[in-house]
């Protein structure tokens, strides 16, 4: 049986990570990849990444597959319906059965089918991905009702969701992805080329246990579990003894949740020699000094501490479950131990007010984080974000040309004013750290204070606006 994995992410289409150059290979249909070869079923992964949709229609054409299963979040939903489009059009690939998963599909099953797909993959994808394929094989000792976590069309064009899988309790049975089937030195080089060091990326859990409202948990669930540090340290040596990659990226959403899986970790790599850089993501009441400590003995140079406001009462609003202060404390703390610190920051949040922006300027002056990311607040189907403000929709696009990120919803004030808010805490926070050089910054001072100011200016004129 022929079978292709892709994920229909272009990055020649991305002028925003074009800019920013941090891509990261589809770890999702790797690990898919890997578990179908664990059963005896070969497959093919088209990395779209660095291809385009022409050479992959170019892929198929020349090998067409029986199964094709496509990964598909919010950014490649409008690329995989013009896959799905093209397949199911195309006279040689009419045999072709269409798989999705991913976190876009779960709250879009029926549309997805609707637009083509035979099969919609809900959770986790290795089990399920297996027992499909041998479903379309014939050798599945079962109905298609039997295989839980799909949903499907029946003859009438009616939607049927079969009953919920499972979620793997112990990860460990996992192979490690199948990173030999993308050309790696592709990713290696546009980070070494644009930010000096290379990197690859490793998912040591699944789940997220914290209830953030605008966080999608469409794929893994509230949950949170875990490899086995040994394990973890396993994949590790498998990368350094393959690749000659000069870091570590953890995607895990809260790296740092376990204390005692980290210090397990730490003794691990440690014990073992591997060591080697690493960044990851966590959150700032899953830290303390102890932590910070491992952090860096485990080989930890960044690390991203999430908050997203520095309103506390909008992280409130949000759910997040977390103090504004203690988030500067651990940013301050981290820095003090010589790791980089970055954040997260979010404008035009629901109830957001102009106070709330300055109380977020502020928030970042006094943390003084090494990188902060900025980005409007949008919604996402599933979410209690989006719940909250779906009758409070100003856009209502045709849902197959366009994504969630496209739905704005009546805030405050004007989307212009977020985005002069942007600016506005960009230049500000910049023209903070300047003044610690004032002489090297000489020129540079006036021209980010003037800029602040027009920005602030700008948004004073949007906040008086009607809101439309």
């Amino acid at each position: 049986m022929k079978i292709l994995l892709t994920h229909g992410y272009f990055l020649e289409e991305d002028a925003k990570e074009q800019a920013i150059m941090r891509p990261y290979v589809p770890l999702g249909i790797l690990y898919i990849s890997a578990y179908l070869e664990q059963y005896g079923y070969e497959n093919d992964v088209f990395d779209s990444t660095f291809s385009s949709f022409d050479k992959l229609c170019l892929r198929l054409l020349e090998q067409p597959p029986q199964v094709i299963g496509i990964y598909t979040n919010l950014m490649t939903k409008l690329n995989v319906l013009c896959i799905i489009r093209f397949i199911k059009s195309t006279t040689a690939l009419q045999h072709t059965k269409i798989i999705l998963g991913g976190p876009e599909v779960r709250n879009h099953a029926l549309k997805f089918l609707e637009h083509g797909a035979d099969f919609i993959v809900s959770g986790e994808g290795e089990q399920t991905m297996l027992e499909l394929v041998q479903f379309i094989e014939g050798t599945f000792p079962g109905d298609l009702a039997d295989i839980e976590g799909i949903s499907y069309l029946d003859t009438a064009k009616n939607l049927l969701q079969n009953k919920e899988r499972t979620r793997l309790k112990n990860l460990d049975v996992l192979p490690f992805p199948n990173r030999h089937k993308v050309i790696l030195s592709y990713y290696f080089d546009a980070w070494k080329g644009r930010h000096g060091t290379s990197t690859i990326s490793v998912s040591t859990m699944r789940g997220c246990p914290y209830s953030c409202k605008w966080c999608s948990r469409a794929v893994y669930g509230q949950s949170y579990r875990r490899r086995t540090p040994a394990k973890v340290v396993d994949e590790i040596e498998q990368i350094k003894a393959n690749y000659a990659v000069d870091s570590l990226w953890f995607v895990d959403d809260v790296f740092t949740v376990s204390h005692v899986w980290l210090e397990q970790f730490t003794e691990e790599i440690t014990r073992r020699d591997l060591v080697m850089p690493y960044e990851c993501i966590t959150r700032a009441d899953r830290m303390n000094e102890e932590v910070i400590i491992n952090l860096k003995k485990s080989g930890c140079f960044r690390v991203w501490i999430g908050a997203e406001s520095g309103s506390q009462k909008i992280i409130d609003l949000m759910d997040r479950r977390v103090e504004v202060q203690q988030v500067q404390q651990m940013i301050q703390l981290a820095r003090k131990y010589g790791l980089q610190a970055g954040t997260f920051i979010m404008v035009g949040y629901p109830g957001e007010t102009n106070e709330d922006i300055y109380a977020t300027v502020q928030h970042l002056k006094n943390a003084d984080p090494d990188l902060f990311t900025i980005t409007v607040a949008y919604p996402i189907k599933g979410t209690p974000l989006y719940a909250e403000v779906e009758d409070r929709f100003i856009t209502h696009l045709p849902w197959d040309s366009s994504t969630d990120r496209d739905i704005d919803f009546t805030r405050t004030y004007n989307r212009k004013y977020y985005d002069y808010a942007i600016q506005m805490i960009n230049l500000e926070v910049n023209y903070h750290k300047a003044l610690k050089k004032p002489v090297a910054n000489l020129f540079r001072l006036p021209m980010l204070k003037l800029r602040s100011t027009l920005a602030k200016g700008h948004m004073w004129l949007e906040a008086r606006k009607p809101i439309s």
